[in-house]
């Protein structure tokens, strides 16, 4: 008799229960459910259905992960406006079928005129919106070197093929409610910022259904198909951004994209319990602060007191309170700040950053400021996860860094400029729009990368791949990550039932939790509440997608609902 892959799914699994074996947390948090979300040749899950598509379709023509990742980048670029990106930047971390590991920083770099105070007046003080709503908000772009040097090392399809799919969509595709909704939302910002210009405007509202024409994007990513690199930093494309530029005495110079390199970075490795964590190293603040957190709260028996309960959540908000006093201090780009990667760290100083926390009272931020050690001198974004049928994993996050970016256009060329200068400390202890405080380690310099809480991350067990996981979100990007994966390993959730999850964040200052709408009863908000913890709640945190791989060797995908968000397999 030939049984079917679901039902041999069951047969073992009943197996394993009569005979007493407990599963591991991810099987069994799967049981019974999302049992029509298992595929063996490969998965993509992103933010956008059309480009979720164009994933799907390079790996069904033969391509891997990486082949996949560039079609979803660039498609991305034209069906996500918000925060996909040709004119932005972000990170991969990538894990062959072999266990092989390496990530790639294409993060946005300062132009060579940006100075520290370019965003002060003459008193000293921040400029509001200089580094949020201007030309000179937009660091160098790094998207498409990113991609040319993943596919450079990892394709397999040709390039010209991998950006097919992505001018078909800029030719026209239909937009989903919540892009229309966005389109209308940020109306009058596009008129007031692109004077003379129409992209993303029309003479009504946007509706669902209706059909976005990119044409001057289109052509761009011909360009880029037919000469490659030199497609976007030289040549028309260039002429065309630095013309942009001068429009609105912006800094960037035909220059500053001749000099635009990509990064190969080590990866940052850990461990939490038996699972090892590949995650991003700086400038992403989010791999460090991820192990921190993990590290954190190991100890503690998360899965005994459950998902959310007070406990649970008291932890976890303490836990975040001293990271994020620890990144606002500690973290910049490595190649211009030491970064202490292995003090922060060390077991001993994470679990003794713990010690003055009291579980009778919150912690108030005011009393925790960044550790010390001994010898030591001193939202928009998006993400997608793809594995391919060899099992070969990227997570990559991207981002124009607030929704829209600048808002600005690059007339000719139909992208959208990002407003990544507002990711650099513009002044020591102020905050930027997610909040955040930096000092001078995060301070601006020409050609310096500035500081990002993007968090893609791969986790392996006993040295077999087991999740990527990453998402949009700013300063919550850390903690999304870090509650998805607590909520497979500790709390036995499916992926997608982990990515639904309801999710809270602190991040030191201001001192106050935010939660989604349920994501806390009444109960745990009374017993927190009488400690001393302010919480916010109502917010939407985060838009995580996610990749599991079964112990039968399944792919079970996690879309996030918060978001237009597809997960596609086969």
């Amino acid at each position: 008799m030939s049984l079917s892959i679901s039902a041999k799914y069951y047969l073992y699994t009943g197996m394993l229960l009569l005979s007493g074996v407990v599963l591991p947390g991810c099987v069994r948090g799967q049981l019974g459910k999302d049992n029509s979300d298992q595929y063996y040749n490969g998965m993509v899950v992103c933010a956008y259905p059309d480009a979720a598509q164009a994933g799907l379709t390079i790996l069904k023509k033969g391509g891997n992960a990486v082949d996949a990742a560039v079609a979803v980048q660039f498609a991305l670029a034209v069906t996500l406006p918000e925060a996909g990106n040709i004119g932005g930047g972000g990170f991969m971390v990538y894990r062959s079928a072999k266990g092989k590991t390496s990530t790639l920083d294409f993060r946005e770099k300062a132009a060579a005129a940006a100075s520290a105070n370019m965003y002060l007046d003459s008193s000293g003080n921040v400029i509001p919106n200089m580094s949020l709503a201007t030309h000179q908000a937009s660091g160098v772009p790094g998207s498409v070197d990113g991609m040319i040097q993943a596919h450079k090392k990892y394709g397999k399809l040709k390039w010209t093929e991998l950006l097919e799919p992505a001018i078909a969509l800029a030719r026209g595709f239909k937009v989903t409610k919540r892009l229309a909704n966005d389109l209308n939302r940020n109306a009058a910002d596009f008129a007031a910022r692109n004077p003379g210009k129409k992209y993303f405007l029309k003479d009504t509202q946007w509706q669902e259904g209706d059909i976005l024409v990119q044409e001057d994007l289109a052509r761009t990513l011909e360009l880029i198909r037919d000469k490659g690199r030199a497609g976007f930093y030289e040549g028309t494309v260039a002429d065309m951004l630095v013309a942009e530029m001068k429009s609105g005495n912006g800094l960037m110079t035909k220059q500053d994209l001749k000099d635009y390199r990509s990064v190969w970075r080590k990866p940052i490795i850990g461990k939490y319990k038996d699972y090892k964590i590949i995650t991003m190293p700086p400038p992403s603040s989010g791999g460090i602060a991820l192990l921190q957190l993990l590290r954190s709260v190991e100890k503690y028996p998360l899965s005994n007191w459950g998902y959310n309960k007070d406990s649970t959540v008291q932890v976890i908000v303490e836990a975040e309170r001293r990271v994020y006093a620890d990144r606002s201090k500690y973290l910049g780009d490595p190649d211009f700040f030491k970064v202490p990667v292995d003090s922060l760290l060390k077991p001993s100083y994470i679990d003794g950053r713990m010690q003055s926390f009291n579980w009778a009272a919150a912690t108030p931020s005011t009393s925790i400021q960044p550790g010390n050690f001994a010898g030591y001198e001193s939202d928009q974004t998006t993400h997608f996860s793809i594995v391919d049928k060899e099992g070969n994993a990227v997570s990559i996050t991207t981002t124009l860094n607030g929704s829209f970016g600048s808002k600005i256009v690059v007339n000719g060329a139909g992208f959208l400029l990002n407003n990544e200068m507002d990711d650099f400390s513009s002044k020591p202890g102020t905050p930027n729009m997610y909040g955040l405080i930096g000092g001078k380690a995060n301070s601006i310099q020409p050609g310096k990368r500035m500081l990002s809480s993007m968090t893609p991350t791969i986790v392996e067990k006993d040295g077999k791949l087991l999740l990527v996981v990453g998402t949009p979100g700013g300063s919550t990007i850390i903690t999304s990550v870090f509650q998805t994966i607590l909520n497979v390993i500790e709390f036995n959730k499916s992926m997608q039932t982990a990515v639904d999850a309801k999710r809270f964040h602190h991040q030191w200052l201001p001192d106050n939790v935010s939660a989604e709408a349920g994501a806390l009863d009444s109960v745990t908000l009374e017993i927190l509440t009488k400690k001393g913890y302010k919480i916010n709640v109502g917010t939407t945190i985060g838009r995580v997608d996610a990749i599991l791989v079964t112990p039968w060797g399944y792919y079970q995908g996690g879309a996030d609902p918060r978001g237009d968000d597809t997960k596609l397999g086969w």
